[in-house]
């Protein structure tokens, strides 16, 4: 069994062909995905997606990018949605300086605001970072007893450090497998096995191979190839591995 621990497949791109999307996950043996909020519409998405509908998933939050426009009422719904017992997990949440759609301060205090949310509830949240490493590690040092996963984790081995030490998985995307991310591919090599998950960020950052197209759940096999590769394992046992931590950090049943 495989899990992809984030995905967006309540997008546009995925309206007219969701069934066949799934079918051919499950066909990949991906029996298991988070389906991921990134603010109020697309939570309400994602919980709408995931109903009724076994091996998915919903998350609820609001994305860095979407961090200044965020209203009280807004996270008064966000809240309430993180807090029901289908909810895996609080967020996308975190930080992004490369774009700044969001000013960094408007950034810094929506994730902690999801931070102190997720500890509230005893939920993981799912940690956005891009070109944040340093504001990131400070602000999840300051609210202590949180845990989650780096999503799409981008950097190398050197920043992995401060996460592993606060007891973080790291979750790996397509981004591993392309040719000239070798410092990606040393940090999943250097992650402990107990730690390392898999993702598509679907419809985003499909691997190699299939770039240029919709990414989709079915494709985070090309991901755990690419790290069974450099870490000199058998994909279905990192797969299964991977599967069993996504279950120990998310709830989920175990496969």
């Amino acid at each position: 069994m495989l899990t992809d621990t984030h995905a967006h497949v309540y997008w546009e791109s995925f309206r007219e062909d969701l069934a066949d999307v799934l079918a051919r996950a499950r066909a990949a043996d991906v029996q298991r995905i988070v389906v991921v909020g990134t603010d109020v519409e697309t939570s309400r998405a994602a919980f709408a997606t995931c109903a009724g509908v076994e091996g998915l998933y919903p998350t609820a939050g609001v994305h860095p990018h979407d961090a200044e426009g965020a209203t009280e009422a807004d996270r008064a719904e966000i809240e309430r949605m993180c807090a029901r017992a289908e909810c895996v997990a609080v967020g996308e949440t975190g930080l992004d300086y490369f774009k700044l759609f969001s000013p960094r301060e408007s950034q810094r205090e929506s994730f902690r605001w999801h931070l102190e949310l997720a500890r509230a509830l005893g939920k993981p949240v799912l940690v956005h970072s891009r070109d944040a490493h340093e504001d990131t590690v400070e602000l999840l040092r300051s609210v202590p007893g949180v845990r989650g996963v780096m999503h799409c984790y981008t950097m190398g081995r050197t920043e992995l450090g401060p996460y592993l030490d606060l007891g973080f998985f790291i979750s790996f995307s397509g981004v591993v497998t392309y040719p000239k991310n070798d410092e990606n591919r040393r940090a999943a090599q250097a992650v402990p096995e107990d730690r390392i998950l898999f993702e598509t960020d679907c419809p985003y950052l499909a691997p190699q191979g299939q770039r240029g197209r919709r990414n989709e759940p079915a494709f985070v096999l090309a991901v755990v190839e690419a790290a069974a590769r450099v870490r000199g394992m058998d994909t279905a046992a990192l797969g299964a591995r991977a599967s069993e931590n996504a279950a120990r950090l998310f709830g989920l049943p175990r496969p």
